[in-house]
């Protein structure tokens, strides 16, 4: 299968965004860029580019603050015109043979958004995170899509039909403190689409402490990450019984709806001061009495599960206790960590 033989880039540069490349397929090269301070860096370009025949457009916006990295996203989209779309933030680097392995993905994937695994730069920076975008298995693309860590496939690594962004939407232009990936990322599984990696490592994907996706606060992305929970999993429950009776759990129970409250049978937990409790008492709740939820050993619980435990902490105990129980990811219980 043979890629695309031509491309059009754009890239969408706006003060204080994080750059964003979109390359596309086309008949004659045009690289596009919406600028602030990158004008002089790119126009240095110039010569070059369209010595090879790839034309440069610079283009920007007369607001006078920053529109955001949803903007830039759409911006760059807008300006490209090939059947597919190749993301990437303007720090990182695209290793050969990305765009081509990632197209004929897309070609068998039509629907699906596209990644591929990362090399991490420096090296050790967040290591567990790198460890679960490269190792996650092709059903956890889908099963884990309720975790902190956000898309399961990184927005720098996707690769999509024009076609199948169209019907998704654009990026959302909210701005800084906005995590318009994750909210294009559930409207594509809402919109019936797939999710899929290429597995080889394509991009080297640096981390710097600037990165737009830290002016996105962890209440922000828990919310998001409960509403589509409560959407797409607990909708569908009857009862379910949540594991991990400390922190991270009753904060769980306490933001679910009501009618999703009424549905937790007990917390389950390894910790027996926790279990020799008894219940947890939801002291908050206008309910009179008020409720309160019995606190199990997880081999007394039932299935399904919400899993509150943090992946890739507990040294594969967690693990273990979920193999012990025999139980299927995705049917019996989902990570929300």
């Amino acid at each position: 299968m043979n890629p695309p033989k031509r491309l059009r880039t754009t890239i969408d540069c706006t003060a204080e965004d994080e750059a964003e490349t979109v390359t596309g397929e086309r008949e004659e090269g045009r690289r596009s860029v919406v600028d602030d301070d990158s004008r002089k860096v790119v126009e240095g370009w110039r010569e070059r580019l369209e010595g090879r025949g790839v034309s440069l457009v610079i283009s920007g916006h007369v607001s006078a603050h920053p529109r955001g990295v949803g903007y830039a996203k759409n911006k760059a989209t807008s300006q490209s015109c090939g059947q597919y779309l190749c993301f990437q933030d303007a720090d990182d680097v695209m290793l050969p043979q990305r765009v081509r392995l990632q197209y004929e993905s897309s070609v068998l994937h039509p629907n699906s958004l596209i990644g591929c695994k990362v090399q991490r730069v420096p090296e050790g920076s967040t290591e567990r995170y790198t460890r679960w975008i490269n190792t996650i298995t092709p059903d956890q693309l889908i099963t884990q899509v309720y975790t902190s860590h956000g898309p399961t496939v990184i927005m720098p690594t996707w690769f999509c039909s024009r076609n199948w962004f169209l019907k998704v939407g654009s990026f959302d232009e909210g701005g800084k403190g906005v995590p318009e990936d994750l909210l294009f990322f559930y409207q594509s599984i809402r919109q019936g689409g797939g999710v899929a990696r290429v597995d080889q490592c394509l991009l080297v994907y640096r981390y710097h402490e600037k990165a737009a996706t830290h002016s996105v606060t962890e209440e922000t992305m828990w919310k998001l990450r409960v509403d589509f929970l409560q959407e797409r999993v607990l909708s569908q429950w009857e009862s379910f019984t949540i594991w991990n009776a400390g922190k991270q759990g009753r904060k769980l129970y306490r933001c679910l709806s009501p009618t999703n409250q009424k549905k937790v049978k007990a917390f389950c937990d390894v910790d027996e001061n926790k279990i020799q409790k008894g219940f947890y008492t939801y002291e908050e709740s206008k309910q009179r009495p008020k409720p309160k939820i019995p606190v199990l050993h997880y081999k007394d619980a039932s299935a399904p599960f919400i899993i509150c435990v943090k992946l890739d902490m507990t040294g594969g105990v967690l693990e273990e206790n979920l193999n012990s129980l025999q139980l299927k990811e995705g049917i019996d219980y989902y990570h929300f960590n």
